[in-house]
């Protein structure tokens, strides 16, 4: 380990750490109870594996292949003329896998293989490194655009979240790209702060302002997630990174993660670490395994305090916990990768697309870093 890494260390290391924390939960996205995670993996997910064909808990088959949400109780009129988004604009080789139950959510996706929203975080990642300016949503929204409706897909995945669905069902009807963010019953969600690092990272580097940052965060979080209560989560993962990026000792580390708990949580962090009760006790029973924000969120910081020496070990507990495994591993994974560089340094190599992911973070790192004119 070095002693005194760069910036530039810690960031390569948090961002490698975060999509391999995406490939390892993915087999295992969205399984609600922990021993149905036993029953598919003996002893739970320790590698990467590949997502069994017979998912016990998905319920893809009630989400609206025309929208965001889940179906109506009316379905949709079949003579509806408004295209059909999953189909017709995203996702249009998968379309077929949406109707029958238990197919899983990332059907067919091979063990080290990352997810829709991992790969979103890397469509910002190449869009911040075609330029030395700061942040443009508007080069971004259409890069997304571009990424989402190639044909075939660009991507490994079989399904996309209710903000994407959203997203191009408002495009579709005319609405301009940055105004196309649609409010769903789970719009605050984990999956909204997977982009956020990639974005805080290449701003620092470039000697933005923390303030500057969060502006940046909120109007990029706004273009496919706007609600107020996840912004206020966003401000605190912000200053968390930020902070984190100067490479605190252990105790500051520790405290400064508490604190991006204060007003988020009604549940006090220090008191229910010193408790040490079991996991599952934590993760299932005080917080819900869903993706709601004012679970996830806590959940993510009490790993990232728990597991603080041990990451590996966290990511594991995570994923094998199960509900929204995948993108609370992003963030976890992002966490302890800014203060650790064990999980990359053993399992990164092991991810599908571990070359072009490494190219694309030297690109973000040496852009942002660039002398200024």
């Amino acid at each position: 380990m070095t002693n005194h890494p760069s910036q530039k260390l810690r960031v390569t290391w948090a961002l490698k750490t975060s999509f391999i924390a995406d490939a390892l939960a993915m087999p295992v996205h969205w399984y609600y109870q922990p021993m149905e995670i036993e029953h598919a993996f003996t002893g739970g997910i320790q590698r990467f594996e590949a997502a069994p064909e017979f998912h016990p808990s998905s319920i893809m088959s009630l989400h609206s292949k025309h929208k965001g949400g889940r179906l109506s109780a009316k379905g949709h009129l079949a003579h509806d003329p408004a295209p059909q988004v999953v189909g017709d604009i995203i996702l249009k080789d998968k379309v077929q896998f949406w109707d029958t139950p238990n197919v899983h959510y990332h059907h067919g996706m091979q063990a080290g293989e990352n997810t829709l929203n991992a790969h979103c975080a890397r469509v910002l990642m190449r869009s911040l490194a075609n330029s030395s300016q700061p942040y443009d949503r508007h080069a971004f929204v259409n890069a997304y655009i571009d990424f989402m409706t190639k044909s075939p897909a660009a991507h490994p995945d079989t399904y996309a979240e209710s903000y994407h669905r959203g997203f191009f069902a408002n495009l579709a009807q005319g609405r301009e790209p940055e105004n196309c963010g649609m409010i769903t019953h789970d719009t605050a969600s984990i999956g909204a702060l997977v982009t956020i690092a990639p974005l805080v990272f290449s701003e620092r580097l470039k000697g933005i302002s923390e303030a500057d940052i969060k502006i940046a965060c909120r109007a990029h979080l706004a273009l496919t997630h706007p609600d107020k209560s996840l912004m206020r989560v966003c401000d605190s993962y912000v200053q968390l990174l930020c902070a984190l990026m100067e490479g605190p000792d252990e105790v500051s580390t520790k405290a400064l993660l508490l604190e991006a708990s204060i007003g988020l949580t009604s549940t006090h962090l220090a008191g229910l670490l010193k408790r040490n009760v079991p996991d599952s006790q934590v993760i299932g029973q005080v917080f819900s395994r869903a993706c709601y924000i004012s679970d996830s969120w806590p959940i993510v910081l009490y790993l990232a305090c728990k597991y603080q020496d041990d990451p590996w070990q966290a990511l594991r507990v995570n994923t094998n916990l199960g509900g929204d495994n995948v993108h609370r591993g992003i963030v976890l994974g992002t966490l302890l990768g800014l203060q650790s560089d064990t999980v990359a340094t053993s399992w990164f190599e092991q991810l599908v697309d571990h070359k072009e992911i490494a190219v694309e973070i030297e690109a973000l790192i040496s852009v942002a870093n660039a002398p200024k004119s």
